[in-house]
């Protein structure tokens, strides 16, 4: 084996070497919270949502779904200050599995994880007018529980809004 050779296996060794570390020191602490992705069906699963996550801002991945102009409901009040936050319609939740493209309002109600924002725009558009807006894929939907607004809720609708996902932006799951 003459110089050169030595030279190059000992600079791919030293290389092996130098990434192996890199992947060691990377690798040490925890998961950034601020990156974990939570499926829909863990935080259900959870109870209470508000009590568990607080305010913290988390990625929730499920299915989308929305009922508007077949929803049943109020629109959340006189008070525009948290009328979106206790209406029942439009009905925006997310679901563990696909729903099908005949769920009714009541079937989303119980098995969906609430959804709402201040604005109503950071959901995705209508897909037809009628029956429900259902996705082709997962979506990971970012936000928190317990909006300070929440305060605010009509006594009966309190629990129901400080576990409703105040959400602030959502992207696809598959990229």
């Amino acid at each position: 084996m003459n110089r050169e050779t030595r030279i190059g296996l000992g600079l791919l060794v030293a290389l092996g070497a130098f990434i192996f570390f890199m992947l060691t020191v990377g690798s040490l602490g925890g998961i950034r919270p601020d990156l974990t992705e939570y499926p829909v069906g863990v935080v259900l699963a959870d109870g209470d949502p508000a009590v568990r996550h607080a305010s913290a801002e988390l990625r929730i991945v499920g299915w989308y779904a929305e009922l508007a102009g077949d929803c049943v409901g109020d629109d959340g009040g006189v008070d525009a200050s948290v009328a979106w936050l206790q209406r029942d319609c439009p009905l925006r939740v997310l679901l563990s599995e696909q729903p099908s493209e005949d769920v009714t309002q009541a079937e989303l109600e119980r098995d969906g994880l609430r959804l709402a924002a201040p604005d109503g725009r950071p959901f995705p558009s209508r897909a037809e007018p009628g029956g429900p807006n259902l996705r082709l894929q997962q979506l990971v939907f970012t936000g928190h529980f317990d909006d300070s607004a929440g305060q605010r809720c009509v006594p009966d609708r309190l629990a129901r809004c400080r576990n409703t996902f105040v959400v602030s932006t959502y992207d696809g799951l598959i990229r």
